[in-house]
């Protein structure tokens, strides 16, 4: 093919083949024309997605100007040679710092000299720290491959080993290696397949890590014991049942290996003695369908966060030698206005994560004698934030490492001194250049849903835009796990702010903004409550006066890419672009298919399909790709990566050729694949910001934007990181 017909060829919209598949269940045959995209290892199938990358290529190449500016802004506004705040953990301070030009981070330690953590100064570079020892240099490990990323990486505790995992493709199957931190060289210890998590044996002999099964779920837990082969390790915890997974720890105080299962609805805890690592694991309580446990080891007793009588969890005790669950002491009752996240335990104190009024919050509990006091809440004065809990590694400590951040505040450490009941700063993020964070302001406001429920929305714009009903609106949402997009700090968001934009996050149900039954009534049949949230926010910002639906791009990935599909089907009108990122587009199509990753375990989140033909007919009514229709979709860009693991880029594929002929409109549809990649897209620091610039771009550009001159604080082109979708 000659440049110019290579060059008309990239310009034309690529049209899949129709390869028509009857898909019958409950009575309802759907016929899919695009499953055979399904392959990669299909020529076909690549020399589609690769058509398509050059079609997206030809479509936003007048970009490029733009893109390259905002990577230049970036850049320039970030720290690029930095170090985070050194964490203690035993003899050493822990921590990492990044190079300018460099990928990844650089892994470090240096021995404890005092009570203070080392001085950091601005622009620090390596032999900064005294004494310094580098654990792994991520550029080094990564060599020349186009995707790196680190699984696991556990000092044992003595601090003389360590264990790392690597996955080089993006498919998070990594491969385990054991370093002698004395030598600086690895042993020969390899362990290929392993999945995330580890944990060390308390002799600094065995360590405990974690594979997956067919379907690719986290199913066993195994103990290796250093400089032995990977084939004569012993599988120690081995989970039948489909619909849950498993993870390994070491306690804080390295009294136990523990053993975490757990599915949607349900956990249950094993414990492993950390001094006797081929010791039978002992369970804490056997599991009861329904009944979430944490367990927090305390030393004498256990601290655990449940929902046994409580919809938002509450918090109990009981002695390490009895944990039959009718004998748990109960600390603090359950209430509707509080969710329990989680309680870190220490030798003297203890402290609660928790949510109230869409806010995260920390809280210390103080330990008299064998319980603990009322807590304390750790205090912040802004109307919306987030915080929470930090690494915090030692036992014996008298003080509590911290985030914080919040939509105008860039990410923060704070060490709390539990004696004085103070924070002290620790290091707050730098923003370089000539940022002046007091031009922004964040704000809390809620739309009204269809059904008459209020959605909490977080809020930042520029001080100077005036609430006209013209401004361009980045609206983002997610809504789906009970996780929860709480407000944060974004320097790569700084390039849309200058240029007049407001973003906003739509806190919609079926995360967990506010609490527990927050989430229920956005999953299973109540999943359309998600949308319709959406669909509500977008109306509220124009009701408000900020802005009209055509100046509204929407974004979401993951199960966020679902809530994009959803709402391009049911309220294309309301938004002017969407952007999908790995978008689990083709959801009836996955939970239909057991032997999918993560689908038996996600049945108590979608429903089961298979068996339940109410469920089948309900995601049949709402699932993206089925409900396509011939009418007018706004301009649309999906991204995805050909190795993601937990969102197949067969979805956006399907949905995208699916999208561009049935739908009647002119709105360009785009599909952008990376094609060494995983779920959270390119892995190297530089690719990623590029990655940021695309898509920041195609927004402005779908905002009308992309001729408007920032404001003068723009930088010059010159100033040149619970298994779920």
């Amino acid at each position: 093919m000659s440049p110019e017909s290579s060059q008309s060829a990239a310009s034309t919209p690529p049209k899949a083949a129709r390869k028509p598949i009857e898909r019958v269940h409950h009575g309802d045959t759907f016929v899919d024309d695009y499953e055979w995209l399904r392959d990669k290892t299909d020529p076909d199938v690549i020399g589609y997605l690769e058509a398509e990358n050059a079609y997206t290529k030809a479509s936003t190449d007048h970009l490029e100007p733009l893109r390259q500016q905002i990577f230049a802004e970036i850049s320039a506004r970030t720290k690029q040679t930095d170090l985070s705040v050194p964490l203690r953990r035993g003899q050493f301070w822990y921590y990492g710092r990044t190079v300018e030009g460099a990928q990844y981070a650089i892994h470090c330690r240096t021995a404890v000299t005092g009570s203070e953590p080392p001085a950091i100064s601005e622009g620090a570079n390596a032999g900064d720290i005294a004494g310094e020892q580098i654990l792994l240099d991520g550029n080094l490990v990564a060599g020349n491959s186009e995707f790196f990323s680190l699984g696991t990486m556990d000092t044992s505790p003595d601090g003389s080993l360590l264990a790392y995992s690597v996955d080089k493709t993006g498919d998070e199957r990594f491969t385990l290696r054991i370093k002698d931190l004395d030598t600086g060289t690895d042993l020969p210890d390899e362990i290929p397949g392993v999945f995330y998590s580890s944990a060390w044996s308390a002799d600094n002999r065995s360590v405990f890590y974690v594979t997956v099964d067919d379907a690719w779920r986290p199913n066993q837990v195994w103990r290796h014991t250093v400089g032995t082969q990977s084939a004569d390790d012993v599988v120690v915890f081995s989970e039948p049942d489909e619909r849950f997974w498993v993870g390994v720890d070491l306690t804080r105080n390295e009294r136990a290996v523990q053993i975490t299962v757990g599915s949607k609805l349900t956990s249950e805890v094993w414990f492993i003695d950390a001094q006797a690592p081929e010791s039978q694991p002992v369970v804490v309580a056997p599991r009861r369908e329904g009944i979430e446990y944490q367990v927090e080891h305390a030393g004498d007793q256990l601290l655990i966060v449940h929902n046994t009588n409580a919809q938002n969890f509450e918090l109990s005790s009981t002695p390490v030698d009895d944990t039959d669950p009718r004998h748990w002491r109960n600390l603090l009752t359950g209430t509707p206005e509080r969710r329990l996240l989680s309680v870190d335990a220490f030798a003297d104190h203890a402290v609660l994560y928790e949510r109230r009024d869409g806010l995260t919050n920390l809280s210390v509990l103080p330990r008299i004698g064998n319980t603990f006091g009322e807590p304390r809440l750790i205090g912040f004065d802004q109307p919306i934030y987030s915080v929470a809990p930090a690494a915090n590694p030692e036992w014996n400590t008298r003080s509590y490492r911290l985030n914080f951040g919040s939509m105008i505040t860039p990410d923060t450490v704070y060490d709390y001194d539990l004696d004085t009941e103070t924070l002290h700063l620790r290091k707050q993020q730098p923003v370089l250049g000539d940022v002046d964070l007091t031009a922004y302001r964040q704000s809390r406001e809620w739309a009204e849903s269809a059904d008459g429920t209020r959605v909490p929305l977080s809020i930042v714009a520029r001080r100077d835009l005036a609430k006209d009903g013209r401004a361009p609106v980045v609206l983002y949402g997610y809504g789906s796990y009970e996780h929860s997009i709480d407000p944060y700090f974004s320097i790569p968001r700084l390039s849309l702010l200058d240029r007049g934009v407001v973003y906003v996050i739509a806190h919609v149900r079926g995360g967990g903004e506010l609490g527990r039954p927050w989430y229920d009534q956005g999953k299973m049949l109540a999943k359309k409550n998600t949308f319709t949230d959406f669909v509500a926010a977008a109306q509220h910002l124009v009701e408000a006066g900020w802005t009209r639906p055509e100046r509204i791009v929407a974004q979401g990935g993951s199960a966020g890419g679902l809530l994009m599909g959803a709402v391009a089907n049911l309220a294309p009108q309301a938004f002017g672009g969407i952007v999908a990122q790995v978008p689990f587009v083709d959801a009836l199509t996955t939970i239909l298919d057991p032997s999918l990753p993560l689908t038996v375990t996600e049945w108590e989140e979608w429903g089961n399909p298979l068996a339940d033909p109410e469920v089948y007919a309900y995601m049949r009514s709402y699932t993206p790709y089925e409900n396509i229709e011939a009418k007018d979709y706004p301009a649309i860009l999906a991204i995805t990566s050909l190795n993601d693991t937990r969102v197949f880029f067969v979805e956006p594929a399907k949905w995208v050729a699916k999208l561009r002929a049935t739908a009647t409109g002119s709105a360009p549809i785009l599909l952008k694949t990376e094609m060494d990649a995983g779920h959270g897209g390119r892995s190297g620091r530089y690719d990623a910001w590029r990655e940021v610039a695309f898509t920041l771009a195609w927004q402005l550009d779908r905002l009308g934007l992309v001729d408007t001159t920032p404001p003068e604080r723009r930088v010059s082109d010159g100033d040149s990181r619970n298994i779920a979708r």
